[in-house]
């Protein structure tokens, strides 16, 4: 049953490629807890602003939360770094790279063939 529109939801290829899983937990862990900080920080605010007793507690435990969420985001860098040291960068030679070294290698064996005829020119195999 074709309705000659455009499909609702079209698949794209992905543009980069996905972080690796423990990255990527890491990555999630600090964003909540950033954004859980940030609305402490707005709640001890508020509270500051109308004078209220729980400004104090609050202003307290959004310092410590400050320091726990740039825990978190350090966690996700060192994370990155651990994995990417353990199980290396996954890269594919350029096209460049692929024929420079064809070029190397042709080079060489004339190189070979041309020492291994000798100055005559013949072929010592076939003689």
């Amino acid at each position: 049953m074709d309705t000659g529109r455009a499909p609702l939801w079209q698949e794209e290829p992905a543009v980069r490629r996905r972080m690796a899983d423990p990255v990527r937990t890491a990555a999630v862990r600090a964003v909540i807890i950033v954004a859980l900080t940030l609305i402490q920080a707005m709640v001890a605010f508020l509270c500051t602003l109308a004078g209220s007793w729980f400004a104090f507690p609050a202003v307290l435990s959004t310092v410590a939360s400050t320091v726990v969420a740039t825990w978190a985001v350090l966690d996700v860098w060192v994370t990155r770094q651990v994995w990417v040291q353990r199980n290396g960068v996954q890269s594919q030679p350029s096209s460049t790279a692929r024929e420079l070294r064809r070029e190397r290698r042709r080079a060489r064996r004339r190189q070979r063939r041309a020492s291994r005829e000798g100055p005559s020119g013949i072929d010592r195999a076939a003689a």
